[in-house]
């Protein structure tokens, strides 16, 4: 079959809605995304998500929607946020997404925040945090709900289903049928389209303001540094509110035409990855090293052959990567041991992992240690670590596929960017793709925003001679120890959770005398650990007292410490007792430790183990 060639935004396209309704007309019939429903991949053509996301548009308008007006849609992934993200963009609406794990009182601080007149819930689950909190919402004047079960016996004038909802704008439609295109032809390049609301880790969130212009030109960019067809597919299971996984599943298939899955849930994701091959794949560092792990894992419990077999495979794949990145010849004779690991071993991996299609592999959101990203090469993948922010639509740095990359580097600036460093070493950037400020919010956008527009970053880094962007950590996250010296703690906490047997970990040490580490374990891999050892435990916290699994995080810590200096190593180490999951507030929606929380929650933990003596 040919292959269908990458496509254009063209003429005549300089906003989201304007695009979308482009790829509608130019791929009508094709697969626009594939959702699982009862067991069964269900598909939706360009045609039907043009129709649905016409339908919500429309009955956003004739229940009085205003152009900038502000919609709100609380959802795990699902097409229905898709066409309700679109459609909103498309009659006019600024949207905003909220996390589905938020409690009820961030949904009220949000819907009020942004003055939303529209809020889309998922289920009923979703639909009872609005209801608790809506007397409290003045602006609040429709609740549309995505699945209706269990609620055919709610009676609320403000209430509707998704369902009935759409055949409204159908029925709009069908009476003015030129109502959609003239709604979408109104759209400009300098209007908001979104509001992406940050984590708020250092006061109440702010809502990022993204313009049309914003996205369009970082979906230039994103084409150009990783095109995509439409034949090509893609697994989405992010939060779609967070920047990241809206770009890659939103934003970018109306540049590629490509075709999203929808994981069931995020527990699927391996099962779902298997099914789907995607041949590109975005991710938190928290994904790749589960991956990671639990090839590790599975390699303890293989047979001696294999475990050599793979040893063997991996060491070659290590050549040739280190050979490929650097732009040098891989010799026959490599290349060719390469083929048979490949056949023998590292392809099995890479099926295994659901990652065998990947033409590239992303990791972004957070630090991710430079070990990982050698691995996943060595198995013959491309993987990068891009860098990127809510504040500057996402990507601002990339490496590029399979040249000159540097481990522990993010790459360099993608076009039409400008970088620089403070002098105190925070990252600065400009470009087309810099958020127009955060709503209602003039004294934090002069903050962020310099007069000359620079955007400050909040990040500690260095460019190198060739324009190389490292990391270091983030401003407000480097620890000065008592004697004066300068840690980044994340490079320390990412050789931590390169342990398949740490989930994550906090490096505590800010005018201290030392550094100590509060360390979250791996329940699944720990626990396999204990039964494998025969070490008696009834529940998570008696996993995490068990002597056997100090012992076995101590040693971990132990690796870890052997690649940093004596004053940057971890002298005490304490296990969180108690599973924190993305429903706590201690997890950012990238699944990340909230420092500064988790720092002030188990203060008590950290003093005692300053006050025990060595």
């Amino acid at each position: 079959m040919k292959r269908i060639q990458p496509l254009v935004i063209g003429p005549g396209s300089d906003t989201v809605p304007k695009l979308f309704w482009k790829r509608v007309q130019e791929l009508g019939p094709r697969v626009a995304m594939r959702d699982k429903r009862f067991g069964v991949w269900t598909p939706f053509t360009w045609s039907e998500y043009g129709s649905k996301a016409r339908a919500v548009g429309l009955a956003l308008l004739k229940h009085g929607l205003s152009r900038g007006d502000r919609i709100c849609i609380t959802a795990d992934v699902c097409p229905e946020w898709l066409w309700t993200d679109i459609g909103g963009m498309g009659a006019g609406a600024i949207v905003a997404g909220i996390y589905p794990t938020d409690v009820a009182t961030q949904v009220e601080y949000i819907v009020n925040d942004c003055g939303a007149t529209f809020y889309f819930a998922e289920n009923e689950e979703q639909l009872d945090k609005i209801l608790e909190v809506r007397a409290r919402c003045p602006h609040l004047r429709k609740i549309v709900v995505f699945d209706w079960e269990g609620l055919h016996e709610v009676d609320d004038p403000q209430v509707v289903s998704f369902e009935a909802f759409l055949a409204e704008g159908e029925a709009e439609a069908t009476r003015d049928p030129g109502a959609w295109e003239r709604a979408v032809a109104c759209s400009k390049p300098s209007d908001t389209a979104v509001l992406v609301y940050t984590s708020g880790t250092t006061g109440p969130p702010k809502g990022a303001m993204l313009s049309h212009g914003n996205i369009v030109f970082q979906l230039e960019n994103n084409q150009n540094l990783l095109p995509h067809t439409p034949e090509d597919r893609s697994l989405s299971f992010l939060p779609l509110c967070h920047i990241a996984e809206r770009t890659f599943t939103t934003f970018n298939q109306l540049i590629t035409g490509h075709t999203v899955h929808f994981a069931e849930n995020f527990d699927t994701v391996p099962e779902n990855l298997q099914e789907v091959q995607p041949t590109g794949f975005f991710a938190v560092p928290r994904i790749w090293e589960k991956f990671f792990s639990s090839v590790m894992i599975a390699l303890k419990d293989a047979p001696a052959a294999q475990r050599a077999a793979y040893g063997w495979a991996i060491g070659v794949g290590e050549k040739v990567a280190e050979r490929r990145i650097a732009g040098q010849r891989v010799p026959a004779s490599l290349a060719l041991r390469f083929r048979l690991a490949e056949w023998l071993v590292l392809r099995n991996i890479r099926v295994m992992l659901g990652l065998d299609s990947c033409r590239y592999a992303i990791s972004g959101a957070a630090p991710i240690s430079p070990e990982l990203i050698r691995w996943y090469y060595a198995l013959g993948l491309y993987m990068a670590e891009c860098y990127g922010m809510t504040e500057s639509t996402g990507i601002v740095t990339l490496p590029r596929p399979w040249g000159s990359y540097r481990y522990g580097k993010v790459g360099t600036a993608i076009p039409g960017t400008e970088l620089a460093v403070a002098p105190d070493g925070e990252i600065l950037m400009r470009g087309r793709h810099v958020f127009q400020g955060y709503w209602n919010k003039p004294d934090k956008t002069a903050e962020a925003i310099d007069a000359q527009g620079w955007l400050h970053t909040g990040d500690i880094g260095e460019i190198d001679s060739e324009g190389w962007l490292k990391i270091t950590d983030r401003k407000k996250d480097i620890i000065i120890t008592a004697g004066g010296k300068n840690i980044t703690p994340s490079e320390i906490e990412n050789e931590l959770k390169f342990s398949p047997y740490i989930q994550d970990a906090v490096v505590i040490g800010d005018r201290r005398p030392f550094l100590v580490a509060l360390v979250m374990i791996d329940h699944e891999n720990v626990a396999k650990f204990a039964q494998d050892a025969n070490v008696p435990f009834s529940d998570y916290r008696s996993l995490c007292r068990a002597a056997e699994v100090i012992g076995l995080i101590e040693g971990e810590v132990g690796k870890a410490n052997g690649k940093f200096a004596r004053v940057e190593t971890v002298k005490k180490f304490r296990l969180i007792e108690h599973q924190i999951g993305p429903e706590d507030e201690e997890i950012t929606a990238t699944g990340k430790l909230k420092r500064s929380l988790v720092a002030r929650k188990f203060a008590e933990l950290i003093d005692a183990m300053y006050r025990d003596k060595e």
